[in-house]
């Protein structure tokens, strides 16, 4: 659930007196890398959109404060704020827009929190090959503005398109709201600049689509949150933007006949952008509709757009064909987030979890999760859409919604390890688009199992003080 606009923090703020150490302010100086200590910057970059931060970021208060907030220009001042960090023994967080909801771009206490902003420029663009390099600071309509001239797109539109960055999109895996047509971002990338923590810049890959050079070195650093390594620039893949779009609307009996017809589109080729389908509660709250609503946008080339259309006419032509103003009512309100921070300032506990299963086991990890939400003290209403749809599988995305008697992190702790422990019991992917941050370690490394112990063995070799982005995918330490 990301959000769309920042939850300021009061006016009275109170000022936490020690910032970062005086000999890596100092070195910084010296690089002229701009820094700031004042107290409103550091609170402000001592959080992401995690939602048990928003009622403590309204009240005014900060978690843990960051010692500083480096901001620099480019690659090379990347390197040499990360090599200060390593001299000085400082853990080092990398944000962009911060729109994360996982705790994963929050730094740890006396932490530098590495701002990365001011790297935004789309550096080319190739019309010919359809790619672009781009620093990992651009904002997604930053991006597109500089493509829309070459008549092309990356594709990629999250709820968070506002406020995230290209870094953040490749950092977490990202998942725009189109990606069933375009796929998700780490099916985009090319190339990487990536800076370590002992002040080196490495580039890899960029050569050209799909290379047999060996182990997939980019792919080491896509999803890694910042743990390893610090993504400064991006080579993408692009698209050509739509001329012709397209869309239909069904409404399903059951979510499990919906997502049977779902299967059968992507299975016979067909990838509509949109691909939505909602159960029960969700089509209630969301259109106002008795059954599981399932929204369908394409856009494209005209005959292949009608194309994609005809099959999904055919597969749903069982289910009540709905009118128009449902694609419109989900194009309207597709993000919009304003409800999230009130919620929770009631004392609502609003939140929603994300996974990845294949086709034959999405109904019954539909069922399980949410009667594991449900059978949480306090909950008041579990809920699932399919989104993402794939060959062989499709993204499932449940939002809960309670009112605890007691602590309200203690209840939303209690809600994501019930949902989660019944993913990891299906076998399901514990993040499909978020990430883990810190909110997700403990399933991940059940998860995975033995192969953890390699992710920590890399974690070892790059970062072998634990400085980059502690206590993320659970590497590197504990928060101070």
């Amino acid at each position: 659930m990301e959000p769309v606009a920042p939850v300021p923090y009061p006016e009275a703020l109170a000022a936490e007196p020690v910032a970062g150490p005086a000999g890596l302010l100092a070195e910084l100086g010296e690089r002229r890398i701009p820094v700031e200590t004042g107290a409103r910057e550091r609170a402000e970059h001592a959080r992401d959109w995690w939602p048990p931060a928003i009622p403590e970021a309204a009240a005014g208060r900060v978690a843990r404060w960051p010692g500083v907030v480096a901001r620099p220009r480019t690659s090379e001042e990347v390197a040499a704020v990360l090599a200060a960090c390593r001299h000085h023994g400082v853990p080092v967080t990398a944000q962009g827009g911060r729109s994360g909801v996982v705790d994963g771009a929050a730094p740890p206490a006396g932490g530098l929190a590495l701002d990365l902003t001011a790297l935004d420029h789309v550096l080319s663009v190739d019309p010919v090959s359809q790619v672009a390099r781009v620093e990992a600071g651009v904002f997604g309509p930053d991006l597109e503005r500089a493509l829309e001239p070459h008549g092309l797109t990356a594709g990629h539109f999250p709820q968070s398109f506002e406020i995230s960055t290209v870094g953040g999109w490749v950092s977490c895996r990202g998942a725009g709201q189109y990606s069933t047509r375009y796929g998700k971002i780490e099916e985009r990338v090319r190339g990487l600049r990536v800076a370590l923590i002992d002040g080196r810049l490495v580039e890899l890959g960029a050569h050209g689509p799909h290379p047999a050079t060996g182990p997939d070195l980019v792919g080491l650093f896509v999803g890694a949150e910042g743990t390893l390594g610090v993504v400064t620039e991006v080579t993408l893949a692009l698209s050509r933007r739509a001329r012709h779009d397209a869309s239909a609307a069904r409404l399903f009996a059951t979510f499990d006949e919906g997502l049977e017809a779902c299967r059968r589109v992507v299975q016979r080729g067909a990838r509509p952008a949109v691909l939505r389908l909602y159960d029960e509660a969700e089509s209630r709250r969301a259109f106002g509709l008795e059954g599981c609503a399932l929204v369908v946008l394409d856009e494209g080339d005209e005959a292949l757009v009608e194309a994609t259309l005809e099959v999904v006419a055919e597969e749903c032509a069982g289910a009540e064909r709905l009118d128009g103003s449902v694609v419109a009512t989900w194009l309207e309100r597709r993000n919009d987030v304003s409800a999230l921070a009130p919620l929770w300032a009631a004392g609502v506990v609003v939140d929603t979890v994300e996974t990845v299963a294949p086709w034959g086991a999405l109904g019954p990890l539909a069922r399980d999760v949410r009667a594991a939400l449900e059978a949480v003290p306090g909950m008041v209403v579990a809920s699932v859409h399919q989104s993402h749809a794939y060959e062989d599988g499709a993204c499932l995305y449940f939002t809960f919604a309670g009112r605890p008697e007691g602590d309200p992190r203690a209840f939303h702790r209690a809600a994501w390890d019930a949902a989660l422990d019944a993913v990891v019991a299906a076998g399901a992917a514990v993040s499909h688009h978020h990430g883990v941050g810190r909110q997700r370690v403990e399933h991940l490394a059940r998860s995975m199992g033995p192969a953890y112990e390699l992710l920590r063995e890399l974690k070892a070799l790059l970062d072998p003080e634990g400085l980059l982005n502690p206590g993320v995918l659970g590497l590197g330490g504990e928060l101070r």
